[in-house]
């Protein structure tokens, strides 16, 4: 018997120490830093503010990579010769990848240590930038690039002794086969695969961990700086294109050419090599923070559901998933939302990828223009958008419906918009398609122009010619400023002018086209465009938050990523590049294959991309109106303002409140 209470206080022990060691693994999981990075200065940095600013800071380098490469689209497809649809498959690899990972990283990896997760996404982003800068260091700058250089010209290409392939020839050239081009095609579609995986991680991990270490009352202004910081990064990145693409793709050489000739070929690799460097560094700051923040365990703690955190934390199975699956498929809120966004990214995702190349044709702007105008100008109105609506939702706390009805609204602005781009049309733009080389005329017919490549020239008519030999044009002096001059062409004049022989000649280069007034009145509706849609960022992901239980909310923003882009953006870029295609007018084609586009029916081109992109955006507001009624018992915050009752119904209503928590 004198043995019972020392088996009892044995037993006690036991227990004590399990529990004590419970809560020292649990404290230790609010620890910040590793290895010599820790310490009592590092954990003061372990705040949901803090997590906020870095989170966002890094998004908005992700933001930065990704407009780069919209930034930069044109000037690949140029280099390498890739069709419009190509460049729209090998944009969507970052969705394939998403989709068949998305949703496994939210569920396992959303149980785990989830900043150091998101700090791996940010290190395979950063792989992703130095494959995307790897084809410029395998394949050089290209000969077509360097035959518009001083040093080449000085070399071989305008010795009176060789021919120029550019003028009418007097018989069929031959046919020199080009390298194959479907090796540096590979590598890019391969490094934007390798970043959907990083965007998995980082992102549906990098919310649902923000928002289970804040407040609800907090988590609405945390959400909009975040995005406000991550919106940042487009911005950036399309000045940074504008910077790099100024400079000739081989900074040694001098161009004959300037950055305003459509076949101008920028230094499109230089961002990448910055774009990896900063991606490194981000990705250390993040992996510092703890599993969880101190601030929300000592709210866990209080609210005393450490017990039902540890529960859901160690459910992993695959039935387990299955029944989340089940769960969301119910849910209205979710399902409608999901539906809404389908449509509204499918007609908008052409342009998030082909804004820089649409201002290039439909207005006659530069790379660099273009690529600015996207970046700084038009962005800076979606940062407002996101700050004044994350203001407006912290301060007046408005509700589940007023959010989805705000949605809606946007939806049908954006359509508005879009219809304007309709009607936003630049003539001078939209007469060049006049020298498309489908029914060669007379004087040309004998000059083989089949394989020469878009070299424009000039007449005193003020029409651009797509070659001097589609200008039927057999002979060329260069002046002392070293100016070309091509002169016999049977094309120029031939008809309306009486005295031909004189008016025989044009110069290098395209005519000049005054646009600029159009351009100016498209991007003032772009800016409109994009702040109105941005300011139901923050509204949307809210109501994509809330509309789901605590355990399931890494799981459902896996999966509607998933969803979205299986169904937006895999194909909406395929289908929109393929579209752009067949608008084409002119092709640099070799004898291998078609290669890529100098020139579009802008005019056909316009109407067909924008009714197209409107139809699907309209389609999607009425889904907002189902999100709109199911939302009427949906809690955005902790506590709603709501009219005084008597106190029995005020009880009643606390305890359905307990219940369903």
């Amino acid at each position: 018997m004198a043995d019972e209470p020392n088996e009892v206080t044995q037993f006690l022990k036991v227990g004590t120490a399990e529990k004590d060691e419970k809560r020292e693994l649990s404290a230790a999981d609010t620890l910040c830093g590793f290895g010599i990075f820790k310490g009592p200065r590092i954990q003061s940095w372990a705040t949901e503010h803090m997590f906020m600013v870095l989170f966002g800071i890094a998004g908005s380098f992700i933001g930065m990579a990704f407009s780069y490469f919209n930034g930069t689209i044109t000037t690949l497809e140029k280099r390498y010769k890739i069709p419009t649809k190509t460049s729209g498959l090998i944009s969507v690899g970052n969705d394939i990848s998403t989709t068949l990972t998305c949703a496994f990283l939210g569920y396992y990896a959303g149980r785990g240590h989830r900043p150091r997760y998101i700090a791996l996404g940010l290190f395979i982003l950063a792989i992703f930038c130095l494959l995307m800068a790897s084809p410029h260091f395998i394949y050089g700058a290209g000969e077509d690039a360097l035959k518009l250089t001083h040093e080449y010209v000085n070399t071989s290409y305008f010795n009176a002794t060789q021919e120029d392939p550019t003028l009418c020839q007097s018989r069929l050239p031959d046919c020199v086969q080009a390298a194959s081009q479907w090796a540096p095609i590979i590598l890019l579609f391969v490094a934007q695969f390798i970043s959907g995986i990083g965007c998995s991680l980082f992102y549906t991990l990098g919310l649902s961990y923000m928002d289970d270490n804040s407040t609800k009352s907090k988590s609405p202004a945390m959400l909009s700086w975040s995005a406000f910081l991550r919106m940042l990064g487009p911005a950036f990145g399309y000045s940074l294109a504008s910077v790099c693409l100024r400079f000739y793709i081989d900074p040694q050489l001098k161009p004959l050419i300037s950055n305003e000739d459509s076949r101008w070929l920028g230094a499109w690799w230089l961002g990448w090599i910055i774009l990896t460097i900063i991606m490194l560094i981000s990705a250390f700051f993040l992996y510092l923070f703890p599993k969880e923040l101190p601030s929300a365990r000592a709210r866990r703690l209080k609210a005393n559901e450490a017990d039902a955190v540890v529960h859901s934390l160690t459910e992993l199975s695959l039935s387990d998933m299955l029944q989340s699956v089940k769960r969301l498929a119910k849910n209205k809120v979710y399902v409608y939302n999901n539906i809404a966004s389908i449509l509204y990214f499918f007609g908008y995702t052409p342009y998030w990828i082909f804004t820089p190349k649409y201002i290039e044709t439909q207005y006659q702007q530069s790379a660099s223009t273009a690529t600015m105008a996207t970046g700084t100008v038009a962005l800076a109105f979606s940062a407002a958008g996101v700050l004044l609506s994350g203001y407006v939702i912290s301060k007046y706390k408005p509700s589940a419906r007023a959010m989805a009805a705000w949605n809606g609204i946007v939806d049908i602005f954006t359509v508005m918009g879009i219809l304007c781009y309709v009607l936003i049309g630049c003539a001078d733009s939209d007469k060049t398609t006049s020298m498309s080389p489908s029914t060669p005329d007379s004087c040309t017919a004998s000059c083989h122009c089949e394989y020469v490549h878009y070299a424009p020239i000039c007449g005193p008519d003020n029409v651009t010619y797509i070659s001097a030999c589609h200008a039927g044009c057999n002979s060329k002096l260069k002046d002392e400023l070293g100016r070309l001059t091509y002169t016999g062409c049977k094309c120029i004049g031939a008809i309306d002018i009486a005295n031909v022989t004189e008016l025989q000649y044009a110069r290098q280069g395209p005519c000049p086209v005054d646009c600029y007034k159009q351009f100016l009145i498209f991007l003032g509706v772009m800016c409109f465009l994009k702040f109105v849609g941005a300011s139901g960022r923050t509204a949307n992901l809210l109501l994509a938050l809330r509309c789901v239980s605590s355990e399931d909310k890494s799981f459902a923003l896996g999966l509607g990523n998933v969803i979205v882009s299986i169904v937006s953006f895999i194909p909406s870029p395929i289908l929109f590049g393929w579209i752009l295609d067949s608008y084409c007018v002119v092709w640099g084609k070799t004898c291998g294959s078609k290669g890529n586009c100098w020139l579009y029916d802008t005019k056909s081109l316009r109407y067909t991309i924008n009714l197209l992109a409107a139809a699907f955006i309209f389609a999607g507001s009425f889904w907002n109106i189902g999100v709109w009624y199911h939302a009427k018992d949906l809690q955005i915050f902790d506590e709603e303002i709501k009219p005084k009752k008597d106190s029995q119904l005020e009880l009643n209503e606390l305890s359905s409140e307990r219940k369903q928590n």
